[in-house]
């Protein structure tokens, strides 16, 4: 496994976050909640990059759910310790093989699934004593790993990632096919490192052309870069049309299916 350098760059974006800090089965939350009536056995788990909640636009992109109608969740799966800002902005020359290995944390826990995923399940355990039973995903950079394995474990009704990361290509891909039921949305961009055109073009063969009976969709992003739904520079006019295109299509792809 591996990253790379458009994991941890972007801009930052403006906006006062609406949600609020909730700790659930144990584990700190960002919640964001429709301000208007909305299903109450419903929750969509926003899966982040590795900024975790803490980065103004994970709560941002959170909030904006929202006022589409969707329970927002997103969990700390990082164990409260993030990329910081400053790795994002180049201010800092930060190793993000040595944080994923858990160099900087200070119990020295790694950020691998070992670490990762059973804070994540906590949540969800404890959601569904709360009485949700459908569960969406959507999947930033490194949380779009989660979305394919909690598609993999049956737990998620309808899962959507951008510029996904941490992927085994074709493995995932296969695996997804003949283990998932979920329908998946990808969405996908013009450069990519994580994701590139030919883990593209094999999803859309693997996937593709009504092979996966749940449903099967890639929308491709010209002029756009990993990281570019969360952490695009919304000055440039193809990387805002990408955003605010990925986000308008997941709200549509999840009002369906979730």
């Amino acid at each position: 496994m591996s990253f790379c350098k458009d994991c941890i760059s972007g801009v930052r974006h403006e906006g006062t976050p609406e949600g609020k800090i909730e700790t659930i089965g144990g584990v700190e939350c960002y919640v964001a909640t429709p301000s208007v009536d909305y299903p109450k056995s419903k929750v969509l788990l926003l899966l982040t990059d590795v900024f975790g909640y803490y980065l103004n636009n994970n709560k941002l992109l959170a909030d904006d759910f929202a006022k589409n109608g969707f329970k927002v969740i997103v969990p700390d799966y990082l164990h409260g310790d993030p990329v910081p800002e400053d790795g994002m902005s180049g201010k800092i020359d930060f190793d993000l093989m040595a944080w994923f290995g858990g160099k900087y944390d200070k119990e020295g826990r790694g950020h691998t699934p070992e670490h990762t995923r059973p804070l994540l399940d906590k949540v969800i355990a404890a959601l569904k004593e709360q009485g949700v039973t459908d569960f969406g995903v959507a999947g930033y950079c490194f949380g779009g790993r989660y979305g394919f394995d909690l598609a993999f474990d049956h737990v998620v009704k309808a899962v959507m990632v951008a510029h996904p990361s941490l992927l085994k290509n074709p493995e995932d891909l296969e695996k997804y096919a003949s283990t998932a039921k979920a329908p998946l949305l990808i969405n996908s961009c013009e450069v990519d490192q994580q994701f590139p055109k030919e883990a593209q073009a094999k999803a859309d063969e693997i996937l593709g052309g009504g092979k996966f009976a749940p449903g099967y969709e890639r929308l491709y992003w010209d002029g756009c870069t990993h990281g570019f739904a969360v952490r695009g520079d919304m000055s440039n006019p193809k990387v805002k049309a990408g955003k605010e295109g990925a986000f308008k299509a997941t709200v549509e792809f999840l009002l369906k299916h979730l």
